[in-house]
């Protein structure tokens, strides 16, 4: 599934290109309605038809798109793409639904597992309150990180993929995370010291925002525009690695189960 960086990306491509454009409808694909999970297909249209699109954002894994009145909220999953121009390789039966716009351009969801979803919310309160502090933003502050962990009883991993707690991270950010700040994955936040707090908070931070300026990545589904994958797969350290030595100790990295994840350690680095 798209993560934080993912999702930045996509947001950042695709704003120029459809910013000041007026939404004529959204229209279903292959009878499958569901992509429009907030209203059924002639309410969503009441509801975008003739709205003007006046940016492009970003909430955890939420891209959201602002219009003159109201938010559309599109949500990748995890083979959900957002393309400007359809080419022989697109097949007509993976996409979920198209954009029209009054300019005759089009955007086009294609979704070859069908998990992706488009919303309309009239604010963003309800995403706001299901969603937990932004990595990258102000508030997500040293002092707020220790003193969250310090009040759990939860198991780092679990903890932080919980979107309700720290929003956008998923398996591969928070599994390099933890290994850049030399803490286990099954370790309980409230036993976390206020040092390797503050390194979680370090690394959560630079990796999120090298993985942005290396746009993503992609490991098996992620692209975004015409084909384009993101670039930060290579600068990975233990992600996707068991079997392979770790680059700061030079033991095996392992796979194990945390969290019902498949989930990537280095056992010397990363102990209890």
């Amino acid at each position: 599934m798209p993560e934080l960086p993912e999702v930045e990306t996509v947001v950042r491509f695709i704003r120029p290109k459809i910013v000041g454009k007026t939404i004529q409808n959204i229209i279903p694909q292959n009878n499958y309605d569901k992509v429009l999970a907030t209203h059924t297909s002639q309410q969503f249209n009441e509801l975008v038809a003739g709205k003007s699109i006046i940016d492009v954002g970003r909430r955890g894994k939420y891209i959201v798109i602002n219009l003159n009145n109201g938010f559309l909220l599109i949500h990748l999953r995890m083979t959900g793409r957002l393309l400007l121009n359809l080419t022989e390789d697109d097949k007509p039966k993976h996409l979920t639904a198209i954009i029209h716009f009054s300019d005759k351009s089009s955007l086009y969801f294609k979704d070859y597992r069908k998990f992706g979803r488009l919303y309309y919310y009239e604010s963003l309160n309800y995403i706001n309150k299901k969603l937990g502090v932004e990595p990258l933003s102000k508030n997500f502050t040293k002092d707020w990180l220790f003193k969250n962990l310090q009040n759990s009883k939860r198991q780092l991993k679990l903890l932080l993929l919980d979107q309700g707690f720290i929003a956008g991270l998923g398996n591969i950010y928070v599994d390099e995370a933890l290994w850049f700040a030399k803490l286990h994955p099954q370790q309980i936040g409230s036993s976390v010291s206020r040092k390797k707090s503050n390194a979680l908070h370090g690394a959560v931070q630079r990796l999120l925002q090298t993985a942005i300026d290396n746009q993503g990545t992609t490991i098996i589904n992620f692209y975004f525009g015409e084909g384009k994958s993101g670039n930060f797969r290579e600068q990975l350290q233990v992600f996707g690695r068991h079997d392979k030595n770790c680059p700061r100790c030079d033991s095996l990295i392992e796979k194990i189960r945390v969290a019902q994840r498949g989930t990537h350690i280095c056992p010397r680095c990363q102990h209890i």
